[in-house]
């Protein structure tokens, strides 16, 4: 007989807005696509094929994909790569198997608008058509959205918090994000941006960051980065966390890699996992935290490879795995879309979900972008279904701010999508300056979402040049303090 009380609370658990159900990961079969149907499980697993195997350009895609897709989509991709996107072409083989995981069946043409309304090929592999014809950038898009090189300490060492620095040890990934919040400095050069290049050699690169924090004692969080710490050999990379360890103010690591879900395979190499267990040991020893975060945007990435490779480096003593995932329309921008990764990363990977950036104001990313509204809008969905300590924070990265929770905002003029931010600690770059504590920063939302009072403001004052465009905003940012200041 079953049990009454049992079919109650299940019944009750389906009338919840979001059902919760642990589904089991899956790897989805690469040789579904003609390119791959010769390519072993040893091919597969092997780091080396896999980054032999990336795809970068239009014509190693079509074939892969061959009559599969229209040439209107190859069309359409080689259009954005010439005329818009910011990141050249780099996608590995794990990434691309995790687009149209089941690919429908038939002849040519058949796997089209399945590949258009995929959202794993939205931010990796981004189309012209995606992108808006209105509003294509914000008019305070920049390169640097977050002004990290003006707060470099060191070539490539930006220091913004008082605690903790970001070290960006090369410039390379094994996976370009159309998205990259580092599009100035990170990748190959694309027909709309000549990327920076670091001036010093890596070794005098590298020395200049450690002389910096052995002078710098406040520091004791360091977040290795790049590009992607998967792109550095390891004999490398574990001489330099080695020499990190031997700064006695160095108190947790944090080494950023995307590749954990991009190119999982790459973790799980001996030598690999050798170097971090070498590394991890030594941390623990001296009573640092050493953990990795990931970034992972949609859960149809998180597959068995990828809980393997996580499991491996809690095997050789990573204290944790977190995500950073990126908030994007089209991709995540949904409570449930939201909950289902987070429950694939806790349940499948042991990944502890952590933050969601919104999209920063980078050259084309409209389309991506989302307001502050609906940021506060999906943190507000998400909670309560995920245990306390596994519940992401949606946070905003405000120019020469830093990582603000989203219902932080201190003004909010929803009309013209200017949102106004506070913060309680001076950068590297603000020493001197005796309002930076009192002055308000400004963040855009982007122009489509607003009414239609607020696009007509835009469209008048958008096309202004910086300064009489920031004049025109400072004045009410000085309303705004004031007000501020006297409530």
């Amino acid at each position: 007989m079953s049990d009454p009380g049992a079919s109650e609370a299940y019944a009750q658990s389906h009338a919840q807005p979001y059902p919760y159900r642990r589904t089991e990961l899956v790897e989805p079969d690469w040789r579904r696509f003609p390119g791959w149907r010769d390519v072993t499980e040893a091919d597969w697993a092997s780091a080396q094929w896999q980054r032999a195997h990336c795809v970068k350009n239009v014509k190693q895609l079509r074939e892969l994909l061959g009559d599969l897709v229209d040439d209107r989509f190859y069309a359409d991709l080689e259009r954005d790569q010439a005329e818009r996107a910011t990141m050249s072409m780099l996608v590995p083989p794990q990434m691309l198997n995790t687009m149209v995981p089941t690919a429908p069946a038939g002849g040519a043409g058949s796997l089209t608008e399945a590949l258009y309304a995929d959202p794993v090929r939205r931010y990796m592999l981004p189309v012209f058509s995606d992108r808006r014809t209105d509003w294509p950038s914000h008019p305070h898009a920049t390169r640097d959205s977050l002004h990290e090189h003006d707060m470099w300490a060191a070539e490539g060492l930006t220091h913004r918090y008082p605690t903790k620095v970001l070290a960006e040890l090369l410039p390379t990934c094994p996976q370009y994000c159309g998205h990259c919040t580092r599009m100035d400095l990170v990748g190959n050069s694309t027909p709309q941006v000549e990327k920076l290049k670091f001036e010093l050699k890596p070794v005098d690169r590298l020395d200049a960051m450690l002389d910096y924090l052995r002078r710098t004692p406040q520091v004791r969080d360091v977040v290795v980065s790049g590009g992607d710490v998967a792109n550095m050999p390891i004999a490398r990379l574990e001489d330099f966390l080695t020499k990190l360890l031997e700064i006695e103010n160095i108190r947790d690591i944090r080494l950023a890699t995307k590749a954990l879900m991009g190119l999982p395979q790459h973790w799980l190499q001996d030598d690999v996992r050798a170097g971090v267990g070498r590394v991890a040991r030594l941390a623990r020893s001296r009573g640092v935290s050493l953990a990795i975060h990931t970034h992972v945007n949609h859960a149809n990435s998180v597959t068995p490879m990828v809980a393997k490779a996580t499991a491996a480096m809690f095997e050789e003593g990573v204290r944790d795995v977190r995500n950073q995932g990126v908030i994007l329309n089209g991709v995540n921008a949904d409570p449930h879309a939201l909950l289902d990764l987070c429950f694939r990363l806790l349940d499948g990977a042991q990944i502890m979900p952590y933050y969601f950036y919104m999209c920063d104001l980078i050259p084309y990313s409209e389309h991506w972008r989302i307001s502050v509204r609906d940021a506060q809008r999906l943190q507000h969905h998400i909670m309560g279904y995920l245990p306390g300590f596994a519940t992401p924070r949606i946070v905003c990265d405000v120019p020469f701010v830093g990582k603000r929770w989203v219902h932080q905002v201190a003004s909010y003029d929803t009309e013209r999508g200017i949102s106004y931010w506070t913060k309680n600690y001076r950068t590297s770059i603000e020493a001197e300056d005796p309002d930076a504590l009192s002055r308000l920063y400004e963040y855009y939302d982007p122009i489509h979402t607003l009414p239609e009072e607020g696009q007509a403001w835009w469209r008048e004052h958008g096309a202004l040049d910086e300064s009489a465009l920031k004049a025109a905003e400072m004045a009410e940012a000085s309303r705004r303090t004031a007000a501020l200041q006297a409530h």
